[in-house]
Order: structure tokens, then C-alpha cells, then sequence
């Protein structure tokens, strides 16, 4: 009889957002235990309150998927924005690099400018923007530099069941309007936080297990791209098909709808590479989206 795997714990951050409650919804092997401390027990741009974490328990891995995600208000609270989104990680990296445990890191289109053509690899040249992909890429290069056994994966237009996120807004909105006006000339992949979660479960057991897994940057979107006005006539379409809100939808330019912080118009992400060294296979945006309105439609939120 094989031998039992000996009990391990995996510390996740942002344990409750899109993609942390996730992680904590999905399938994990019977050794596995894990933590999601909430920000009374963990504040990660506290220091002391990182280092006492570290102290009370042995982890086998972490997984930071908590961040500051108010992109618009980042752009007027800098300090805020770099604290969760680059200082966070930084103390992180060097707890999980005194530890000698791996660390991965959930990372943003945003760190792109949007200007290419096509999909980004990467190793393609960033430039964030504003003060979020900024800080954003400060949590990589702390990640990064800080602690030899970690991956930084980038994701974009993420999407779920779960919390404030496009999906739900358009349905909202939808229940109470005929039509809506969305922005047409941005290109994305929309992203299902679930698909996000197996995702980071299959790196995170490997670079346990397997001292030679690969390390580094890696993209993980679901396969395909559109427009913000693409994926919303997707939700309402699959609505309708429930019986839930619908409403026609009217393409306009990003010009139409200014904002604070301005977004990349291109943040289609190449998804070769975690295909060749995780075997990891991402389904089509159309699928997974459709899954989440399903979700919503039968009480699932």
C-alpha cells in the first residue's frame, strides 16, 4: 500500500475575493489543508503582523491572491495601491524565502500598455499605464528578485460567481434597462476566477512537490478574446436562455466612457507557454462565462 502524503498547509491571501474564494471552492487532495486568514489576522502591508503569521505555522506554499484592485482609485491613492500591491508581496517573498517554500504570485494584464498588436508573451516589454499595473509590477519584481522558488501568473477580465464583477454588473443593469452603452475598442480575454483557481492548484502542488518545476512568468486567461461589449451581449444572451435580465447593446469607444485610469486596449494574453511547462489547457472565454451566468441564474452566488 502506498504510503499516505504527509499533511501540508497552503496559506492563501485575498481569501475573500473573486479568485481566493475560489481556491478555497475547489477540489484540493485530502493532505491538503488551507488557511485564508482575513485582514484582522493578516495585514499585508504590516510587517509585524507577516512575520507573526510566519511564526505561528509552517506552510508549504503561499498564494497571494489578495491586492488592491480599485483601479480607478488607485490613481488618487498611490500609497494605498503600492502598499497592498507591491510592499505586500515584497514581505511575502522574503517570509516564503526564509521559509524555503514557493510563493506564487496572481498578476494583471495591467502591466501592459495595450498598444501591441496580437497576444502578449511574457517576455514582452511592460509599461504600465497608472498607478495600479504600476503596482502590480512592483509586486512581481518584489516576488521575483525576493524568492528564487516563485511564479508570477498574470491573468486579465477576471470574472466569477462571486463579489462585484463585470458579469454581475451587466446583469444588474440589464434588470433595469433596456439597453446598454459598452465599450467596443478594448480587446481582452474574459477570465473565469474558477479556471484561475485550478490553475494556481496545479502550479502550486507541482513547485511543492517537484524542486525542478518551472519557474517564472506565466499568462493563464481563458482561450479567445473580445470587447467589454462582446462579453456582455455573451452574459445577456445566456441570460435570456434563463429567463433572467436581457438588454440589447450599444458599442462605444473608450473616449465615450472616460475614467480616471486609463486601460490598455489590447490585454489579450498568449497562453503558450503554461500550455507547454504545466500542461495547463485554458477553455474557451464562451464556455466559462456561460457556466458563471448558469451559476447566477440558479441561486449559486
Amino acid at each position: 500500500m502506498a504510503e499516505a502524503a504527509q499533511p501540508i498547509t497552503i496559506l492563501i491571501t485575498g481569501g475573500a475575493g473573486q479568485v481566493g474564494l475560489e481556491l478555497q471552492a475547489v477540489d484540493w487532495p485530502a493532505h491538503v489543508t488551507l488557511h485564508a486568514p482575513d485582514r484582522a489576522e493578516l495585514d499585508l502591508g504590516d510587517p509585524a503582523a507577516v512575520a507573526r503569521l510566519f511564526a505561528s505555522r509552517t506552510y508549504a506554499a503561499v498564494i497571494n491572491s489578495g491586492a488592491y484592485t480599485a483601479v480607478d482609485k488607485a490613481e488618487a491613492e498611490v500609497a494605498a495601491a503600492f502598499a497592498a500591491n507591491a510592499m505586500g508581496p515584497a514581505l511575502l517573498a522574503d517570509a516564503t524565502r526564509a521559509a524555503g517554500v514557493p510563493l506564487i504570485q496572481v498578476s494583471t494584464d495591467y502591466v501592459f500598455d495595450g498598444r501591441g498588436d496580437g497576444e502578449y508573451a511574457e517576455d514582452a516589454a511592460v509599461a504600465p499605464l497608472g498607478v495600479y499595473g504600476a503596482s502590480k509590477l512592483g509586486g512581481e519584481l518584489a516576488v521575483l528578485s525576493g524568492n528564487p522558488r516563485s511564479v508570477v501568473m498574470r491573468t486579465a477580465w477576471v470574472v466569477s460567481r462571486h463579489r462585484a464583477n463585470f458579469v454581475k454588473t451587466m446583469l444588474r443593469l440589464a434588470a433595469d434597462r433596456p439597453q446598454l452603452r459598452v465599450v467596443d475598442d478594448q480587446h481582452g480575454c474574459p477570465t473565469s476566477a474558477r479556471d484561475i483557481a485550478e490553475a494556481l492548484k496545479t502550479i502550486t502542488l507541482r513547485m511543492i512537490h517537484d524542486e525542478a518545476a518551472p519557474r517564472g512568468v506565466f499568462h493563464f486567461v481563458n482561450a479567445g478574446a473580445t470587447t467589454w461589449a462582446g462579453l456582455a451581449r455573451a452574459v445577456l444572451v445566456a441570460s435570456q436562455a434563463h429567463g433572467g435580465p436581457f438588454a440589447e447593446v450599444e458599442g462605444i469607444t473608450t473616449a465615450d466612457y472616460p475614467t480616471p485610469a486609463r486601460r490598455p486596449a489590447n490585454s489579450r494574453l498568449s497562453t503558450r507557454k503554461i500550455q507547454r511547462e504545466y500542461g495547463i489547457i485554458p477553455r474557451p472565454w464562451q464556455a466559462a462565462v456561460s457556466e458563471i451566468v448558469d451559476q447566477l441564474s440558479v441561486g449559486e452566488a
